[in-house]
């Protein structure tokens, strides 16, 4: 009898620490290190006042890989708070998306016809090329640029995952 490999997760991860210089750094060395593997990293500086920043990390592994990660962020210096919004209930996860579609004729009426329906936001548009910003789940992202690749999809720009748990749970 073979024993089978345990199944991975995808979590999302919020990291509330100072807004100091190398921060970013020793968390993704703390991945990059120990081979974990990030699907997705936003930070950005949340509480001016506090100086504090938010990192938002998408991550797989084992049940036992995502508790050594989180064990791990806990740690580090200057983190104030690891919160795992995949384990602790609903929250709400979007992406941004800027996508250029460089096309003529035919081609240039369906890519807007498709933008509309994912109501995508034309926010540059010249001659020959559009500019889209899209937001909303992965999923909804990889659909939009999938129907574009066709009509001449030229770029892709994506930021990562941004996420908050829903109700009244907060960091």
């Amino acid at each position: 009898m073979t024993n089978a490999p345990a199944p991975t997760e995808r979590h999302t991860i919020a990291v509330l620490v100072d807004n100091e210089p190398g921060i970013l750094a020793r968390v993704v060395g703390l991945f990059s290190g120990r081979g974990y593997n990030i699907e997705s990293l936003t930070v950005a500086e949340t509480d001016a006042a506090a100086h504090l920043s938010r990192i938002t990390v998408v991550t797989s592994g084992t049940a036992m890989v995502i508790e050594q990660i989180k064990a791990q962020l806990d740690r580090l210096v200057p983190v104030h708070r690891v919160s795992d919004l995949t384990m602790e209930g609903p929250h709400v996860a979007r992406e941004l998306a800027l996508v250029k579609v460089i096309s003529k004729g035919n081609d240039r009426i369906e890519a807007l016809r498709i933008a509309d329906i994912f109501r995508a936001k034309t926010i540059d548009s010249t001659i020959g090329s559009f500019v889209f910003e899209i937001t909303g789940s992965g999923e909804k992202i990889d659909a939009f640029v999938n129907l574009m690749a066709p009509l001449g999809l030229a770029e892709v720009s994506r930021t990562g995952i941004v996420a908050i748990a829903r109700g009244e749970r907060r960091m």
